[in-house]
């Protein structure tokens, strides 16, 4: 964050909270643009955390600190906001609303206890919006909506809770009304349809609560009827729906009670219409953040076992307890070093407390295990890129810490006596290849320091290092994501370009074979006399290499026959005709020369060598690609057009079925060859408006079109 940005940010210290009762873990979510941040950052100056709220066209906000947020003018990771509203602490923690930073939302859901859905008056929501409800429904996170862009021209607040309720369920009901101005398209205040006020902002913020007008009463009575059967409908009290059905008038604060408890459980959606510029509905929403989502102890935690995968007990989450955290987003600051963001989940976090940072289970993303004790300094309330020194972090409350050399995102961190490992939460895999290349070997080093610290903090980035193709090649969620890290990495000093990704291919024998190696130097010296000769043939695919022994009569001596297999499979190794692999083939030693002075290992090793070179020149050698099995989720009415860009990547469409995870969506299978699917979500993306996921999984080597073929040769220098 810049001097500028720093200097609206109170001074006045951290609120530190002292049981888990005075915390709410809020994580802020919806599609790209549907004004997430601006929410947060009006939320902040209300509650005076911030003396003015900033813009994100002008950088200033307070979630959208990193320097990529800024240049893109939208969020790219995951922040922590919290704010104090009538005594609780409410940790906001902002996401990016772009698919490719799925990985930090992530990170979000899991240090929240609920969720606060942003949806646009004039844009509405997205279908990755959608299919984040269902998740939530489905592990039964607590769920709010707010309304924004109320101020927007073509805002209709009418439609935007219809397009809820058809999406997310007819348990998302308003609680306000928004009230319009005089030009009837400002908003000006709103209508509670509970406590039947108007609440006017025509003043500014706070409102005035006033009677309703006379033109009110119609919409009040209309919308009111729909919101109390909702709450009425998840009451604890039987009686009470019956009562009302009588013609009796409920008590509002019935009602406020009876809502607050259906919203903590999970049953019942409220909706808050907000205009984060005019404040409109600000307080309404703070009222419902502290009120009526849960606190800590009502949210059920992560499973625990000993660092050795041995089964632990639950966890409770009490102050007292043993210390259990996890790391879930951690940061590099050019100044400060590794910040990590912390949730705690049982125990009490203090400064000057010996730790054990344990991380688990994320190998194959370039996190290998590790396990290490160590000592936290400092506890820290992040405010966006601020931290302010606490004095602790008990448990159901979040908090950062610095300087730590071991921990990652998604590690544990426990107490030093009993270190405990928190069960990780579900990552998605990325899956677009970008190939850097560092411009010159200072480039290399920086590369691989910079690396380290990109994959440490993020999950969801995957470094592979592929000898076949000789490329270094970052796995990344989209291109977006892409932009990201190959920024980050320019701005660590490193100087790269990018090459399209390759595909490592394998080469195979079409036909049976004879082939004769010959390494015979006349001028003589040890060593330097090997003859041999080999018949080879296909095997199916997946054999691998097979080596057959044929010689009679001590052609060849008994030690010197392994050194032709190695040197058969050696060159196998490196490849024929362009430098992948040769699989799946049988190699039959029928003859050979040897000399009793001038034979040796290495002498054969280099005729088995030459005789599968040999061999191939009399054979066709075909050219093997991998075809994955891939598994294409998308929403029903994308069916078709993806059904035939698959045929139309070569791929065989094997079935399709409704997906089990959401309404109207459908999963297509199919096996496409992977040199088809280099690409393939940014382009799924575009053709389902980014609402397409799929995953995708090897099935076999297949034979490449010759044309293909031809072309994959001369993209490819041999190895020899």
């Amino acid at each position: 964050m810049a001097r500028g940005d720093r200097e609206k940010v109170s001074q006045a210290p951290a609120q530190v909270a002292e049981q888990p009762s005075d915390v709410r873990n809020v994580v802020v979510v919806g599609h790209a643009g549907s004004g997430k941040t601006t929410l947060v950052e009006a939320l902040l100056a209300a509650t005076s955390t911030i003396s003015r709220a900033g813009t994100v066209a002008e950088g200033t906000t307070v979630t959208d600190h990193d320097p990529a947020a800024v240049k893109q003018q939208r969020s790219v990771a995951l922040a922590c906001a919290p704010l104090t509203h009538q005594g609780v602490k409410v940790n906001l923690l902002d996401t990016p609303g772009y698919a490719d930073f799925v990985g930090e939302l992530r990170a979000g859901l899991r240090a929240a206890d609920a969720a606060l859905f942003v949806v646009s008056a004039w844009d509405g929501m997205d279908a990755a919006t959608a299919t984040l409800w269902d998740e939530c429904a489905a592990v039964g996170m607590p769920r709010a909506v707010a309304i924004t862009r109320l101020d927007h021209p073509r805002a209709d607040f009418d439609e935007a809770v219809a397009l809820c309720q058809r999406v997310f369920g007819e348990e998302v009901q308003p609680l306000y009304l928004p009230m319009h101005g005089d030009d009837g398209q400002s908003v000006e205040g709103l209508i509670g349809l509970i406590s039947q006020q108007v609440y006017d902002y025509s003043n500014g913020y706070p409102p005035q609560v006033r009677q309703p007008d006379a033109e009110h009463l119609p919409a009040i009575e209309e919308s009111r009827g729909e919101l109390i059967e909702g709450i009425i409908a998840e009451s604890e009290d039987e009686t009470l729906m019956d009562r009302y059905l009588a013609g009796e008038v409920i008590d509002p604060q019935v009602l406020i009670d009876d809502l607050e408890k259906a919203v903590a459980r999970g049953h019942f959606h409220p909706v808050v219409p907000v205009c984060a510029e005019t404040g409109v509905g600000l307080d309404a929403l703070l009222e419902l953040l502290t009120r009526a989502f849960p606190t800590p102890l009502e949210h059920p935690l992560p499973a625990v076992t000993s660092v050795d995968g041995s089964p632990r007990d639950a966890l409770d989450c009490d102050p007292d307890g043993p210390l259990v955290a996890e790391v879930v987003k951690t940061t590099i600051d050019p100044y400060v070093g590794r910040v990590s963001l912390v949730r705690v989940f049982s125990g009490t976090l203090r400064p000057d407390t010996p730790v054990h940072v344990s991380g688990h289970g994320l190998a194959e993303r370039g996190h290998p295990d590790h396990d290490a004790d160590e000592r936290v300094l400092h506890v820290y309330s992040p405010l966006g890129a601020n931290l302010r020194e606490v004095g602790k972090c008990v448990a159901g409350d979040i908090c950062a810490v610095t300087k730590s050399t071991a921990a990652e995102t998604g590690d544990t961190i426990s107490g030093k006596d009993k270190p405990l490992l928190v069960a990780p939460w579900s990552m998605p895999e990325p899956l677009l290849p970008v190939a850097v290349v560092p411009k010159t070997r200072s480039d290399e080093d920086a590369l691989a320091k910079n690396l380290a610290k990109l994959v440490a903090g993020d999950p969801t980035l995957r470094l592979e290092r592929n000898p076949e193709t000789h490329q270094l090649v970052l796995w990344c969620m989209g291109e977006a994501h892409a932009d990201v890290v190959l920024d980050r990495l320019r701005a660590g000093g490193v100087d790269l370009s990018t090459e399209p990704a390759k595909v490592a291919l394998r080469e195979a024998f079409a036909a049976p074979a004879a082939g004769q190696g010959r390494h015979v130097k006349q001028s003589g010296g040890h060593g330097q006399y090997a003859v041999c000769a080999i018949q080879l043939e296909p095997l199916p695919r997946g054999t691998g290499i097979e080596f057959v022994d044929k010689i009679v009569g001590g052609a060849i001596p008994h030690n010197y026959i392994p050194s032709v297999e190695k040197g058969v499979r050696a060159q196998a190794e490196k490849g024929i005709v362009a430098g992948y692999p040769v699989v799946d083939f049988r190699v039959t030693l029928v003859d050979g020369k040897a000399h009793s002075v001038d034979s040796s290992d290495a002498a054969f090793q280099t005729a088995g060598s030459m005789a599968l070179k040999d061999a191939a020149e009399k054979a066709q050698i075909t050219l093997l690609e991998p075809v994955d099995e891939v598994v294409v989720t998308v929403p029903d009415t994308a069916v078709g057009a993806v059904m035939s860009d698959l045929s139309g990547r070569r791929g065989r469409v094997l079935g399709s079925a409704s997906d089990p995870g959401g309404a109207d969506r459908t999963q297509v299978r199919a096996e496409v060859p992977a040199v088809e699917l280099l690409r393939y979500l940014v382009d799924l993306r575009s053709m389902t408006a980014g609402a397409g996921t799929f995953t995708r999984e090897f099935a076999r080597y297949e034979p490449m079109p010759s044309h293909l073929a031809d072309q994959a040769r001369k993209d490819h220098t041999p190895t020899r």
